[in-house]
Order: structure tokens, then C-alpha cells, then sequence
């Protein structure tokens, strides 16, 4: 069978070494080639969602054992819950190389670092092994670090110190309870191993959980960010390049979330539905916070980093309600945050371009002289307070509902973080384009062919999920629906569902004739 996953994780390692190959006198085909390189990986990850079985389980598996005594090695397969983060992933590339046009300081090595980003993504969304997952995972450390480094704005070597120090500190407990976890694994399994596989099925002791589930969720927590973990995001957000801010946004702060659901979930289910509860408060914390914060901030790019702190919560908060609607909802609501986003950074990244600020007070009636940037800006908006019929409300819904069976509180609370959204982004929405235009603002052009031709991609797909989400969910639904049964076969959890009336139940059997429905016979 043909290795489809290394390839398609090969692919932008090829390409980083072809980029350095192109001689310094031919230095006009570094971007030219880039992107065409960088359609590759999007067609073999084209291909995987077409061809996807929505049966669910893992497809496209991979198994080379390298240390056949540790059980290290090549595993690797694509799920419902993975499949569509790599093909935001092979989707974002390509964008984020035709938005560096303006890029001329070392753009070989600022392509290069962006190839071997994607190696590096892609590999945490297809690892099946957790020391794989685990190289994967630093990968993107270094790529990340040097493009906030190198290539941000004035204070880019703080963001990107910040940044280093705080994933760093993440990974050192991940790396600890990966080790832990395998090691703890090993009476059982008579052997030590690190396949994703093996460990699913080891029981282990409350307190071998307990440890383990919060070594794996503090690194997965700074990845999202998490409150208070939040801090180092705002600030790489505001000092990166625009490609660095869509990708960041789009597929990197996705790896917690995903973490979360294949690494938290499955393997410590028992310590999940414990101490899930405290993740998910912790969760609407930062979605209120987030989004109180972003309302006074008088730098757009700022403000569009704390909104990511805030709709990251509400996917936190639906993977640990442990419903089908809410986890579910949280998968999609990765995929469409990462296009709204994307979007909202693209655009702020060509309006900078022009007038070298991303002070709210310094623009003004941009409405009246870029249109058709306007018009891009106004869909992103509203994609990312979530008005129905475009790709942010699905997601932010399903979570809503299907949270509130588990945390009616919580999700009231969260809910408020819906309107507090609205509140900040089209208050700023409002002080940028509306109004007479100011000095700096009068000649300004607007969008050209290139600025349309990245846009119009993640248009069509914000409207096409917003108004038929139906391919998407389908290809979730199994795996998804998997991972929390298992956490009912492995605890005592039962999920909550509802009846034909609507009421909220719990579905705990059909209770014997003449007994009644709270287990006492009928008087």
C-alpha cells in the first residue's frame, strides 16, 4: 500500500530542500516555487477527505517499529478527529506563502522555516506514537520561534523568547508523562512501549491518572493558551508576520485542543470526567476574560489575539462536556476558527502593509476608499461572532448545546462571551471603516488581484460550512462518538441525552414492568 501519510508529510521537507537549492542568482523563483511546492501536500490532503470512509477508525495507517524493544517508531493514521486539521493545515500553507510577498529580508530561510513549520504540524496530527508525537510537537518550536525572531515587528525578540520559554515549559512535563505513562504501562503489557494503541487499552490506578492526565494537560493548556497560560499569545500574535499570526492561529494553537481530545480523553478517561469539570471552568473563565480584554484594545492585531483566547475556551469547554454535540462541536470549531481568524489576520496584515499601524485610533472610513477590503473584513466579522448561515455559528452552537446537559451553568456563563464578542469586534469594526476617512486613510488602494485570489478561498469556505456543515460532521461523527464511549465503558459516566420531548434524561435502561422509573416499585 503506498505510504500516503509520509508522503504527505515528506512533501514540504522536499520542498524546504528544493527552495535551498534554487541558486542566489534566480532568487525572483523562491516564491513562485514555494507556493507551487506548497500545493502538493493540500492535493494529497484533498484526496484524504474525498476518499475518507465515514465508518470512522483509523485510515491510512502506517507501522515501522525503529526500537522494537521500547516500541518506538513510524505509527501513524488519520481519524475523523484529525482529518480535518491536517487539511486546514495543507490549506493555510499555500495562503500564508502567497501573504509573504512583501517578505524580501532572507526569504529563503523564511520559506524554508515555514516548510518545516508544516512537517512539523502535520506530524502532530497523524502521530500514532507518543515519542513521535512528542519530536513532532518541538518541531514546531523552532520554525515558530524564528519567524517571530527574525521576521516580526519591534519587539520580536521578547515575543519570541516568551513564546520559547513558555511551550518549552509545556513540554517538559509532556515529555515526563509520556515516559510515566509508558513506563507504568509496562507490567502489563510485559514490555515497554510508546504506541498509542498499546497504552489505550492498560488500566492504571486513580492516582497514576490524576498525575498523568494534568502532566499531559499543562502542556496542552499553554499550547491552546488556557487562562491564565494565556499571556505569551497576545504578545507573539502582535510581533509575528502575518503568515506567522495565520498559522499560529489557524493550526498551531489547535495542537492543545486536539492534544486534549486524542491524549486526555482516551487514555485517562476516569481522570478526565473527575477533573474535567475544573478544565471546562477554568475554560469560560478565559472566554469572559479574554473577551473583556480585547474590548479596550487600542491595537486591532491585540484584539484579534484575545478574541483567540476567548473562542479557544469555548472549544475546551465542549471537548470536556464529553457530549457528542459538544466535542463535536469543539473538531469543527478548530476548523472554522482557524478560516475566520486567518482571515481577520490576513486582512489586518494588508491594511498594515499600507499604513505601517495597527492603532484602531489611526484609521477611520476605510469603507469609503477600500471597499472591497471592507467588504472581506465585514464577512470575516461576522464568521467570527458567529451569525448564522456563515462557518463560526455551527461550531459555537453544537458546543452550547450540547455543554449545557453537562454544565448549565457554565455554558450561560460561556454564553455571554457570545455577545461580548459582538460587543468588542464590531465596536472596532466601527471605528475603522465607518466615518469620515482620515489623513493617513484618503489614497489608500484598495485590495489588489493578489490580495483577492488569498481571500476568496477561505470566503467560499466560510460561507459553504456555515451553510452546509453536513461533510464535515459526517467524517467526525463516528470517531468521535468512539472516544466517548469509551469513556462511559471505562467509568461511570453516562452522557446525557435528550427525549422525545425534550426533556433532559439520562439513558440508564427501560426499568421492569410495574417497577418505577427511580428503581422503587409503584405503590
Amino acid at each position: 500500500m503506498f505510504p500516503v501519510l509520509a508522503f504527505l508529510v515528506g512533501l514540504p521537507v522536499l520542498a524546504a530542500i528544493a527552495i535551498v537549492l534554487i541558486p542566489k542568482s534566480r532568487s525572483e523563483l523562491l516564491l513562485p516555487v514555494a507556493f507551487g511546492l506548497s500545493l502538493l501536500p493540500l492535493a494529497v490532503a484533498g484526496y484524504m477527505v474525498w476518499t475518507f470512509d465515514t465508518a470512522g477508525g483509523f485510515q491510512w495507517v502506517e507501522s515501522i517499529i525503529w526500537m522494537e524493544r521500547l516500541r518506538i517508531g513510524w505509527t501513524v493514521g488519520v481519524d475523523g478527529i484529525s482529518l480535518f486539521l491536517v487539511a486546514l493545515t495543507a490549506f493555510l500553507f499555500p495562503i500564508s506563502i502567497l501573504a509573504s510577498a512583501k517578505i524580501s529580508d532572507r526569504l529563503r530561510g523564511y520559506l524554508v522555516s515555514l516548510f518545516i513549520l508544516e512537517t512539523g504540524v502535520l506530524g502532530v496530527f497523524i502521530a500514532l506514537d507518543l515519542v513521535l508525537f512528542f519530536v513532532f510537537f518541538e518541531i514546531v518550536l523552532i520554525p515558530m520561534f524564528f519567524m517571530i525572531g527574525i521576521w516580526g515587528s519591534s519587539n520580536r525578540k521578547y515575543a519570541a523568547i516568551k513564546f520559547f520559554v513558555y511551550t518549552a515549559f509545556g513540554s517538559a512535563f509532556l515529555l515526563a508523562s509520556i515516559i510515566a505513562l509508558a513506563v507504568n504501562a509496562g507490567p502489563v503489557l510485559q514490555t515497554v512501549s510508546f504506541q498509542w494503541n498499546d497504552l489505550a487499552q492498560v488500566p492504571m490506578t486513580s492516582a497514576a491518572q490524576t498525575w498523568l492526565f494534568f502532566g499531559f494537560a499543562i502542556a496542552f493548556a499553554i499550547k491552546v493558551p488556557l487562562f491564565p497560560l494565556h499571556t505569551w499569545l497576545p504578545d507573539a500574535h502582535t510581533e509575528a508576520p502575518t503568515a506567522g499570526s495565520v498559522l499560529l492561529a489557524g493550526v498551531l494553537l489547535k495542537m492543545g485542543t486536539y492534544g486534549f481530545i486524542r491524549f486526555n480523553l482516551t487514555l485517562f478517561p476516569e481522570a478526565t470526567v473527575k477533573y474535567g469539570k475544573w478544565l471546562a471552568l477554568v475554560a469560560v473563565i478565559g472566554i469572559v476574560y479574554a473577551a473583556l480584554v480585547a474590548t479596550v484594545q487600542p491595537d486591532i492585531k491585540r484584539l484579534v489575539a484575545y478574541s483567540s483566547v476567548s473562542h479557544l475556551g469555548f472549544i475546551v469547554l465542549g471537548t470536556f462536556a464529553l457530549t457528542l454535540s459538544s466535542v463535536q462541536g469543539g473538531l469543527i470549531q478548530m476548523v472554522n476558527h482557524g478560516l475566520s481568524t486567518g482571515a481577520l489576520f490576513l486582512l489586518i496584515g494588508m491594511i498594515y502593509e499600507r499604513t505601517h499601524t495597527r492603532k484602531i485610533a489611526d484609521y477611520g472610513g476605510l469603507a469609503s476608499t477600500m471597499p472591497i477590503f471592507s467588504g472581506f473584513f465585514l464577512l470575516a466579522v461576522f464568521a467570527s461572532i458567529g451569525l448564522p448561515g456563515l462557518n463560526g455559528f455551527i461550531g459555537e452552537f453544537m458546543v452550547l448545546i450540547g455543554s449545557w446537559q453537562t454544565f448549565p451553568v457554565l455554558t450561560v456563563v460561556a454564553a455571554s462571551g457570545v455577545v461580548l464578542s459582538a460587543i468588542y469586534v464590531l465596536w472596532a469594526y466601527e471605528r475603522v471603516f465607518t466615518g469620515p476617512p482620515g489623513k493617513a486613510n484618503k489614497d489608500l488602494e484598495d485590495l489588489n488581484s493578489r490580495e483577492i485570489a488569498i481571500l476568496v478561498p477561505i470566503a467560499v469556505l466560510i460561507v459553504f460550512l456555515g451553510v452546509y456543515p453536513k461533510p464535515v460532521l459526517d467524517r467526525m461523527e463516528n470517531d468521535v462518538n468512539a472516544v466517548i464511549s469509551r469513556i462511559e465503558q471505562s467509568t461511570n459516566y453516562e452522557r446525557p441525552t435528550f427525549d422525545l420531548e425534550g426533556r433532559l434524561t439520562v439513558d440508564v435502561g427501560v426499568p421492569e414492568q410495574g417497577e418505577s422509573p427511580s428503581g422503587e416499585g409503584s405503590e
